[in-house]
């Protein structure tokens, strides 16, 4: 008889479970979008994952995140997630992301060099000509021709650093604001900051905000190649530009993105009570 109830138990609980499972509603959870843009100068297709804010209104300007690394399995979600807790709990307005997806960053994010051994190391590289063009005469247009837009920021880190740097010496016009997480200035023998004086001298006085970092625990190279940078922004006596620097005492290379770009955007928006 115990045997039997406990059967009749079992198959009770059984058709419980399917009949709980047969309620469950399975939906996507979705954060944004995934666009694919045609690059006739890069001459291939390229992918953007793109963040749009919980209330997100195609009535409204919004400020501009462009995302280099941006791919899901680089710094996408976790950025994302970034700028969600500082328009929560700071005083950052709802902002889009754009996250750059790769298909070859070393090529991308890199101005020609004439040095053989970088040249044999970095066969691809050399071409951030292109990937500036492309960016200048196709992302950004094509954005602004899907979201109305206000304040452009250009996040990069390592050689999309290295990157961010170049388009603030040559096209600094193309952003408002520039976050260069422990830039990639070795390459080709310091020349981009070696020039970086001179290039700073053409530049117009317009209102930036520039923010440099790099960890402790990075190669001492890049830490004196940063602080360099940093140096000659703020010599350049620019009145209208903003410029910030932090070392991050804990971090290293790998570490340093997620906690350097918390650090850079509480001093453009600070903490404020819940609204509430």
């Amino acid at each position: 008889m115990l045997k039997k109830l406990l059967i009749f138990f079992s198959i009770l609980v059984a058709f419980q479970s399917v009949a709980f499972a047969q309620t469950i509603n399975v939906k996507p959870l979705t954060i944004g979008e995934i666009r694919t843009i045609k690059s006739k100068i890069l001459n291939e297709d390229r992918i953007l994952n793109i963040y749009l804010p919980q209330n997100f209104d195609k009535t409204k300007s919004y400020p501009i995140i462009y995302l280099l690394d941006g791919s899901m399995n680089e710094d996408f979600i976790h950025v994302t997630g970034l700028v969600q807790f500082f328009n929560q709990m700071y005083s950052m307005p709802e902002t889009i992301v754009v996250g750059i997806a790769n298909i070859d960053r070393k090529r991308d994010f890199t101005f020609h060099t004439d040095l053989k051994d970088l040249q044999k190391d970095y066969p691809t590289t050399g071409h951030s000509d292109k990937f500036i063009s492309f960016l200048e005469k196709e992302l950004k247009p094509y954005i602004e021709s899907q979201f109305k837009t206000t304040d452009k920021y250009l996040f990069g880190q390592s050689l999309g650093g290295l990157l961010a740097t170049e388009i603030l010496l040559k096209k600094p016009e193309m952003f408002n604001n520039y976050f260069i997480i422990s830039p990639s200035l070795w390459w080709d023998d310091e020349s981009l900051l070696k020039q970086a004086s001179q290039l700073l001298t053409k530049i117009p006085d317009t209102k930036k905000f520039i923010y440099v970092s790099v960890g402790k625990g990075e190669h001492p190279v890049m830490v004196k190649d940063a602080e360099d940078l940093f140096d000659v922004l703020k010599k350049s006596n620019k009145k209208n530009w903003t410029v910030e620097y932090k070392m991050m005492e804990t971090d290293n290379h790998a570490t340093i993105l997620h906690r350097s770009l918390y650090e850079g955007l509480v001093k453009l928006f600070p903490y404020q009570e819940a609204k509430n």
